[in-house]
């Protein structure tokens, strides 16, 4: 039986670690052995932080659309305004909520009205 070389299937290996570390500082970008360890850091930042942009956005159309309701109605907070929708039965998600409050003041006071007229007195 023949002998196997390995040097094509690991040079491709490595080609691919050292071009992922493209930009890093250092040994980082050219050494296999460091590039691979900062490459594996920095993919495990990016999957967390992925979740994390998720996580901001989020937050940030809340302080939008809470922000935007109160100078609508100042007695009128954020938690009571997405119940009203709720009892509304208007199924729009933050993210279209706070766009609409930024863009289109007109058609989100108008939907702050159908909220604060779903709740009860």
């Amino acid at each position: 039986m023949s002998r196997v070389k390995s040097g094509v299937v690991t040079h491709a290996r490595h080609k691919k670690v050292i071009k992922a570390a493209k930009g890093y500082y250092g040994r980082r970008k050219n050494t296999f052995k460091v590039a691979r360890q900062a490459v594996d850091k920095a993919n495990q930042y990016a999957t967390r932080d992925r979740h994390n942009r998720k996580r901001n956005f989020r937050a940030l159309w809340i302080q939008r659309i809470n922000a935007a309701v109160r100078l609508h109605d100042e007695a009128l907070t954020y938690s009571r305004f997405i119940n009203g929708l709720n009892l509304a039965g208007i199924e729009v998600d933050r993210k279209v909520l706070a766009d609409l409050a930024v863009h289109e003041p007109d058609a989100f006071n108008s939907i702050v009205d159908q909220a604060k007229a779903a709740l009860p007195a």
